[in-house]
Order: C-alpha cells, then structure tokens, then sequence
C-alpha cells in the first residue's frame, strides 16, 4: 500500500488520543509509585512497570490503529522488516518520572520503511501533545508551530542532554559544552530527548545537541521538527541522526555556525 493511500491525518489523529489515554495511566502512577518498583537495565538505564505496561497499551492501539504494522519499542525491541513501523518510547524521561519531575513524555514514530511519516510526543505535565505529518507541518494540540527565527548564535538558548552510561566521549563532550556556555545565551539539559526536539520546533530552544540515543529516542521529534521548519543532522553533518547515535537539531537559521563547532569538537569522533 503506498503512503498516499494511508489516511494520515486520520491515523495521526487516533495515535494522538491513544497517547492520552496511555497518558492517563502514566499520570495515575506517579504519585503511588515506589522506588523498589525500579528495574535497571543497565548502569543508569531504569525501567519500571509502568514503561512496561504502558508499552504493552501503546502496541496494542497501534496495531489496531494500523493492522499489520510492525513495532520497534525501548523495552520491547522489534525491528524494519515491516513497510510500516512504529517506532515507540512509552514513557521518555524515565529518571525524571521515577523522580517526580516535570517532564516526560510518550514518543511515536511511523516510519514507511525508513523514513518517518508521522510522529507524536506527547509531553504529559504541562499537557502539550505534538504532531507532525510528512509535508503537513507540525502542531501543537492543533496549533501549528514553528522554529525560532533567532539568527544570531548569542541570543540562543541551547538544548543538551548527558549521556547516561556511554563515557568514551566525556573530555570532548564537556569541551563542547564549555565553548557553548560562553558564546550563547545559556544551556539547558531538562531529561528528554524527544522533548527537546519539540521545544526546538516550537522556538523554545534554538538548538539541541546530544550523543547516545537510541531510535526511538528521537523518531516522535525529529519529524516534527522538520515539519516545522527546523534542521536536523548527526554529529558529522550526514542525515544518520536517528540510527546513528547521535543528533543535532536546530531551527536552521543557526544551523552552520552551530554544527561548525560541533565539529570541531567531534569531527572523525566514532560514536557509534
């Protein structure tokens, strides 16, 4: 079935209200939920119930919302065999839920082969679900947004996020962050990649950077960062940010003096 035939505002439409209702559940949870419910996948790498179950309701809805399709999910893995594949993380932003902070959110991704379609972060405390399809724009509970205009790299506030277990790049890691906070309005760092990526398209942030994702940490955002007018790349400059470890998203007006220090901290660096 080729893509024009999909009825994507329809399907976007109901992938934005599963994730409210998964939403819901993920918000119940919070306040009853106890420390000895964590798991850890690895160093740093918390999981809990309420991802797992959430995940579980998110795939069930998703393959009634679009039968035969196939999931690439955080706790359950998958992968692209199907010709469409959702790409899900059930709850971004773990750590700070575990902690009670402010920011998490549900990421979807449908991908026709490879290339993003549709994609919905939901970010649940301050009730902002947002939404692009390809060649459509990006909105915000049904408003469209846009990038920031800001031009100028001084007048820009910067999106990061820490790598939680992948050390190896450390020293150039904190050298790059050293040279950002003396040449930009400052730097942000708020636990969630996918939310990072929407504040860029909406013009909260000017740029995000960071290293250590994985898929599903970013295929909600980066398409609707595009759809909003936004630039996205990988550390090197190729268009490998969503399999390849690393992303840098901007609103593209800052996007060459940006990425020209990027490199000069990361150029020939494997990430990978």
């Amino acid at each position: 079935m080729p893509t024009k035939r999909l009825k994507l505002n329809s399907i976007c439409k109901e992938v934005i209200e599963l994730t409210h209702e998964v939403g819901d559940f993920i918000l119940k949870e919070k306040d009853k939920f106890n420390p000895s419910d964590i798991q850890k996948k690895g160093f740093n790498d918390l999981v809990s119930y309420v991802d797992k179950t959430s995940e579980k309701k998110l795939i069930k809805g998703l393959q009634k919302i679009l039968p035969g399709s196939g999931i690439l999910g955080e706790e359950g893995g998958g992968n692209f065999d199907n010709k469409y594949t959702w790409v899900i993380d059930p709850l971004d932003g773990t750590t700070n839920f575990i902690h009670r902070l402010p920011c998490f959110a549900i990421s979807i991704g449908l991908f026709e082969n490879k290339t993003p379609i549709i994609g919905v972060v939901n970010e649940l405390n301050f009730k902002e679900c947002f939404s692009a399809i390809k060649g459509k724009g990006a909105k915000v509970n049904g408003m469209k947004i846009s990038v920031s205009p800001q031009k100028q790299l001084g007048d820009s506030l910067i999106a990061t996020g820490f790598p939680y277990n992948d050390f190896g790049l450390q020293k150039e890691y904190m050298q790059l962050f050293e040279e950002l906070m003396k040449c930009t309005q400052g730097l942000r760092r708020i636990g969630s990649a996918a939310v990072d990526l929407c504040y860029v398209a909406m013009g909260r942030f000017e740029a995000f950077y960071e290293y250590g994702l994985k898929p599903w940490d970013v295929s909600g955002g980066a398409l609707i960062v595009q759809e909003a007018g936004g630039k996205l790349c990988d550390f090197s400059g190729g268009d490998d940010y969503i399999f390849g470890k690393s992303i840098v998203a901007s609103n593209g007006h800052l996007h060459k003096p940006f990425m020209k220090i990027v490199k000069r901290h990361f150029n020939g660096k494997n990430i990978a």
